[in-house]
This record gives structure tokens, sequence and C-alpha cells, in this order.
């Protein structure tokens, strides 16, 4: 497909260039990362979580439906570790939770991009498709930090569930490394 060109249905290739809407609403996320660090104020900070929130979901929709981009494959999770290490940053910064817990809950988003950095040292990179537990873990996330925005008594298991699920998330990429590492190079 040459400069410009879509695929057939109207739906937009690799040649779209960095410019795809879908890449263009996961950008979206970094200047709402900045919003919230900035607000002190709940009224402001849970609209841009949810609209954070559903740019990840737009996101996904848009390059189903128009087409993924190499770029969007990176660009993506990318500017979901960034809200979410940012919005964390500023619960922990509240004391809300302890250290420990704030870690637990971002421990999918600490380790997922080592692990792809020790693929790329091995020679052997990948990535690791959306899966279930990958997105349950960014829902516990967003419900973690629904709840110390809202100030609920459920903000602690909230957060201890989440990490218990990052775990899971974290054991099902390590299965899918090593049955990708267990294949033959080519």
């Amino acid at each position: 497909m040459g400069q410009g060109t879509t695929r057939p249905g109207g739906r937009q290739g690799e040649a779209g260039g960095p410019f795809t809407a879908a890449n263009l609403v996961s950008l979206s996320r970094v200047p709402l990362a900045v919003a919230f660090a900035a607000s002190e104020r709940m009224e402001v900070r849970l609209p841009v979580l949810a609209a954070a929130a559903a740019s990840d979901l737009l996101d996904g929709w848009l390059a189903r439906r128009l087409g993924p981009s190499r770029l969007g494959a990176v660009l993506d999770p990318l500017t979901d570790k960034i809200f979410m290490l940012t919005a964390f940053l500023v619960l922990a910064l509240s004391r809300a939770l302890t250290p420990l817990e704030v870690l637990g809950v971002l421990l999918r988003d600490i380790l997922a991009p080592l692990g792809y950095l020790a693929s790329v040292a091995l020679g052997r990179p990948f990535t690791v498709p959306a899966s279930a537990g990958g997105k349950a873990v960014t829902t516990g996330q967003s419900l973690t930090l629904c709840a110390w925005l809202l100030g609920s008594p459920y903000l602690e298991p909230l957060a201890w569930a989440t990490a218990a699920i990052a775990l899971y998330a974290i054991a099902d990429y390590g299965r899918l490394a090593v049955r990708r590492t267990d294949r033959p190079h080519t």
C-alpha cells in the first residue's frame, strides 16, 4: 500500500502515518496526566480520570476499526503507564496508601517494561498482546483511584485486590514469554 492509502473497507493501514486517530487519542493521556497532577481538587481529578479511562477504550476501538499502527502498539501502553504512574505518584504523596500498597498496584506497570527490555537484551524482543488479566489490572487501578478520590473505605482492599490481579497478569505474561522463547529463533 502506498502512502495515504486505505485497506479494503476504508480501513487505515500502516501508511496512515503517525497521526492516526487512535494515536492522537492515546497521546491525550499525557496532558490528562499533567492535569491530574496539577489539580488538588477531586472535582477536577475525577473527570480527568474518567477521560483517561475513556481514551483507553476509544483508542483501542479506533485501532481495531481503522487499523493498528506500529507506533500505536507502543504509544497506547506507554501513555497508559504515564497516566497511571503519575496518578499513583500523586496518591502516594497523599499517604493514603503505604508505599508497598502503591507498589503492588503498579507492579504490572513496572515489571512489563522491564520484561520487554530483558527480551530485547536477549535478542528476542516481543510485546505481549492485550489480555483479560491486563485489562483487569487497569480496571482495578482505575477503581482504586476512584476510591481514593471519593474517600471510600474500600481503598485499601481495592489496592490489595489490584495487586493480586497484577501478580496473576505478570504470571500470565511470564508464561507467554517462556512459550515464545521455547520457539526456534527465526
